[in-house]
């Protein structure tokens, strides 16, 4: 079997930067999110267009069904007022301005990958309004600096990021989707394939500058609006203002064994049994993840498998050591098995999907060789073992994907947690699951075209199915825009101080991003 190089369904759902779309009422009482309009003001784009120096797209320019577009395609039919691919904070600023101005709902974009599609600016099934959309990025440069951090735009891409960094010896835990913003990554928590050793993504950034509502261009760390800091790392997108730029520390670049274990679903229950105790527990510099997937791709019936990396050295040592115990715990020889060392440059384009291509080509828009597919997703934060019945229960709704018309692949995907992520304190920054045995994704693709609603309602009732298991708590950068109770869900006891950040930062309601805790 040939090394991962891409991850089953797209991850990171996030937001990609701190505000977001106007729309849908908010789970928790706040002020009034729709400004009354001044009769015989109609929005001066021209005007707009005028004071900024990135692009602006309006219907019927030529860059306009370009830009528009998110990275998946269920919400291309979206029909945004405008698209603001912003070359600065100024940019930034001038667009909230107008925003304000003219009463013009919002919607903010780094990477695109927003799971609702809160960042497409108003496609069909989002309940969310025609706007004027801030696209980032336009700001994507990334420099590694003297002193070995990395100050990157906010419009940068995670390969973007990870080509920077790999060429300069450096590195910093990230994601695996190669066209995931940074800045959504970052916000949300961060939660990737070097999570264990090094932290969610938000535990190396030390700066962030943002425009707030106020269109004040702020500097945020740990000494200047800490609160606002605390509040950009793990507390998600759409309420606090608009991230242009992100300072984080590094570490040297390690070498990556990535290894790919598999067997038949007839081992199912023993491999979950054994990984759940094991893989949170693990020595730190190891990381994997458990997936269980079907649908149309897999004919034969799921596909079982555990991946992950091993930080060790040139020549992968101590890797069959780390694995011994969780294979004696299954007590079955995997099917499959494979393993290969990388730089982490090389190994960060493989899991990207891009092992062989050019920086140019990691990308979905003009020059590039990736595909944007359509997804559905949720999530799950696991705090507690299963037991015998919800083993069980997991295992039959992976076999109902069989019975999904039209499905190409959906399943479950867990990524262990613990390590360097354990070792912070649940309330000293937003993400609060520090104490959590993994990030659960439920994931479902499908064809360009394709009703969006049977893989909705396959996920969702995996989510469902699982929920007397594992509560109600789910990863912000996955969102969802039918979970109930999300302050909740996502940031647990973090969700007053989240609240009060975003009343002393927005306190007339500029961002009207649904799930505004």
């Amino acid at each position: 079997m040939a090394e991962i190089t891409r991850r089953s369904a797209l991850g990171l759902g996030a937001i990609g930067v701190v505000g977001l779309l106007a729309a849908c009422a908010p789970e928790h009482p706040s002020p009034s999110h729709t400004p009354t309009k001044t009769p015989g003001s109609p929005p001066d784009w021209a005007a707009l267009a005028s004071t900024t120096t990135g692009t602006l797209n309006r219907p019927g320019d030529a860059g306009y069904d370009t830009a528009k577009l998110t990275e998946n395609p269920e919400y291309d039919d979206a029909q945004p007022l405008a698209v603001l691919t912003a070359a600065s904070a100024a940019d930034v600023a001038a667009g909230l301005a107008f925003a304000r101005k003219y009463a013009v709902p919002l919607a903010l974009r780094s990477g695109g990958h927003s799971y609702p599609g809160w960042s497409s600016g108003g496609a069909p099934g989002t309940g969310m309004p025609a706007s004027l959309i801030l696209d980032s990025r336009g700001m994507s440069t990334v420099t590694v600096n003297s002193d070995q951090t990395v100050t990157v735009g906010a419009g940068a891409s995670l390969a973007q990021v990870y080509d920077a960094l790999g060429n300069a010896g450096r590195a910093l835990a990230g994601g695996s989707c190669a066209t995931v913003g940074i800045t959504g990554l970052t916000l949300g928590g961060g939660v990737g394939v070097l999570v264990r050793a090094y932290g969610l993504t938000c535990d190396a950034l030390t700066e962030v500058q943002i425009v707030t509502a106020d269109g004040k261009v702020r500097i945020a760390n740990e000494k200047t609006n800490a609160d606002l800091f605390w509040a950009c790392r793990g507390g998600g997108g759409g309420h606090l203002g608009v991230v242009t730029r992100l300072t984080f520390t590094t570490v040297p670049a390690p070498f990556v064994t990535m290894f790919f274990l598999s067997w038949p679903m007839t081992r199912a229950a023993q491999v979950i049994k054994a990984w759940q105790n094991w893989a949170p527990k693990a020595n730190p510099k190891l990381w994997s993840t458990l997936k269980l997937l079907g649908g149309e791709q897999h004919p034969s019936g799921p596909q079982l498998t555990v991946s992950g990396t091993w930080l060790g050295d040139a020549n992968g040592t101590g890797l069959d050591a780390q694995l011994a115990p969780f294979l004696d715990a299954v007590g079955t020889a995997p099917s499959e098995q494979d393993a290969g060392t990388h730089n982490y440059g090389d190994a960060m384009m493989r899991y990207a999907g891009c092992a062989g291509l050019s920086l140019d080509q990691c990308q979905t828009g003009t020059g590039g060789k990736l595909t944007r597919e359509p997804y559905a997703n949720t999530s799950h934060i696991a705090n507690d073992v299963l037991d015998d019945k919800g083993i069980a229960d997991l295992i039959a709704q992976v076999q109902a994907a069989q019975k999904v018309k039209g499905m190409t692949e959906g399943g479950i995907s867990m990524d262990a947690l613990g390590g360097a992520v354990a070792s912070v304190a649940p309330d000293a920054t937003a993400f609060v699951h520090r104490s959590a045995l993994a990030s659960v994704q439920y994931t479902s693709t499908f064809a360009v075209g394709a009703a969006p609603e049977p893989y909705y309602a396959y996920v969702r009732g995996f989510r469902a199915a699982m929920t007397p298991h594992w509560g109600n708590g789910a990863y912000v950068n996955y969102a969802d825009a039918e979970l109930t109770d999300p302050a909740t869900a996502y940031f647990g006891d973090n969700a007053a101080q989240l609240a009060a950040v975003v009343s002393k930062y927005d306190p007339r309601g500029l961002f009207t991003q649904p799930q505004r805790y």
